[in-house]
């Protein structure tokens, strides 16, 4: 059987075993005016106002939106905001790029995510969770930390966060409060929101809002200083948008999830011997650490044991910013890497996804399919892979010859679980 993955820009072919099980999203067509679904939402906000009634035009409006490593379209929404505003002058908007402690992105980057208008007549600056001179103290967490959010939006007048909603491999669901925290936190608030007690949490997973202590500091930090209106969407494996929630932050995601959860999330009988996962191609699998939420999204039904092949194209390599490369490098196993991790007296930005990912490889062997060389793959503690095709006919000594197969073309645009577990 051939199926095509998303995977970079262009897709990946394959040919899986026809009893392999494919597992995808129930489809939704984009919408047919993307744009008047949009401004209709602004003009009927769940829980508000119309945006338009909300805003002065002396006011300073931030408009918070998610970084390239996420598909959010602000190249629509952002002047979208901007048009249902026609009262507000364009140099009282600041757009706050939501890097959490991602890189900062170029100016070609943000012509790619938000358009040459854009650029050209608003100011746009990416936050640095490391610079105190940008930050403002807001407060106190009750999960044991100072909470710092990016200055401007806290002294803006109208605050607007931007978003997309889909399961998430930690937080249940991304989107919302997430576009705040830790969009655009300190590094001190980040490290607590990201802790091994916090991501290690049994209720820290895929598609869970209740209990979830990540959620639980995204809105207590959120409530400290709230964004005056969320705008969020929906998208199909086109990246097309397929549901506007806009409103009061916490009423409007509570929906957006509710929808999301109903076409995205979808139950298997059993676990399976081998489970080939795609990262939902450009911009999500644009480098190893992304990577690793398609493997999360596999380990949700593969066996004890069996093996994960991701397909993960990694164009921006593992990538340069952060420790996670570094912290990779501190054991000589994933279980050591846990351990490591655990022990209350660490404490590394990035230790989150190096969690993630070791809790996955020592539970089954899993193997990348992608353009970084093999080196760094293997400084990962996981095997490189060059046919995919090939690699299944291999898996097939080890399984026997009915080994079963899942396929997640899609990757975590799609989660799977186990009924019963």
């Amino acid at each position: 059987m051939r199926l095509s993955m998303l995977y970079g820009k262009t897709g990946l072919e394959v040919e899986v075993p026809d009893h392999a099980v494919v597992i995808e999203p129930r489809h939704l067509p984009g919408l047919e005016d993307e744009k008047s679904a949009v401004m209709e939402a602004l003009h009927h906000p769940i829980g508000l106002a119309p945006l338009q009634t909300l805003v002065k035009s002396t006011d300073k409006v931030a408009i918070v939106i998610s970084d390239l490593t996420r598909p959010t379209p602000n190249h629509k929404l952002v002047p979208w905001l901007i048009e249902a505003l026609p009262h507000v002058p364009h140099e009282q908007f600041v757009i706050i790029n939501g890097t959490g402690t991602h890189r900062d992105q170029t100016r070609e980057e943000f012509v790619q995510m938000l358009g040459e208008w854009v650029v050209d007549h608003i100011r746009i600056i990416n936050h640095h969770c490391h610079n105190k001179d940008e930050l403002s103290l807001i407060g106190r967490s009750e999960f044991g930390c100072d909470v710092y959010l990016n200055k401007e939006y806290v002294e803006a007048d109208f605050r607007i966060v931007t978003g997309f909603i889909e399961p998430h491999f930690f937080a249940g669901f991304s989107g919302g409060p997430k576009g705040v925290m830790p969009g655009i936190a300190g590094i001190e608030t980040i490290l607590t929101f990201h802790n091994a007690r916090m991501i290690g949490d049994p209720l820290a997973t895929w598609g869970n809002m209740t209990g979830n202590p990540l959620q639980r500091m995204a809105g207590e930090v959120n409530r400290l200083c709230s964004p005056h209106l969320m705008l969020n969407v929906t998208l199909n494996k086109h990246k097309e948008i397929t549901k506007v929630f806009a409103g009061e932050l916490f009423a409007a995601h509570e929906a957006g999830c509710t929808f999301a959860k109903e076409h995205a999330m979808v139950p298997v009988d059993q676990r399976f011997d081998v489970v080939l996962t795609s990262n939902s191609g450009y911009p999500l699998d644009q480098n190893l650490y992304q990577a690793v939420k398609g493997m999360s999204a596999a380990h949700k039904i593969v066996k004890q044991g069996g093996t994960i092949i991701c397909a993960s194209e990694c164009s921006d390599g593992i990538p340069n910013h952060g420790n996670y490369a570094e912290i990779l490098q501190m054991g000589k196993t994933p279980q050591e890497l846990l351990e490591l991790i655990n022990d209350p007296a660490f404490s590394k930005f990035d230790q989150w996804q190096v969690q993630k990912q070791a809790v996955v490889q020592t539970w089954a062997d899993v193997q990348v399919y992608s353009c970084l060389p093999d080196e760094d793959i293997e400084r990962a503690m996981l095997k490189p892979v060059h046919n995919i095709d090939q690699a299944l006919q291999e898996l097939k000594k080890k399984y026997g010859e009915q080994m079963s197969v899942a396929v997640l073309p899609m990757g975590p645009l799609t989660i799977p679980y186990v009924k019963g577990e």
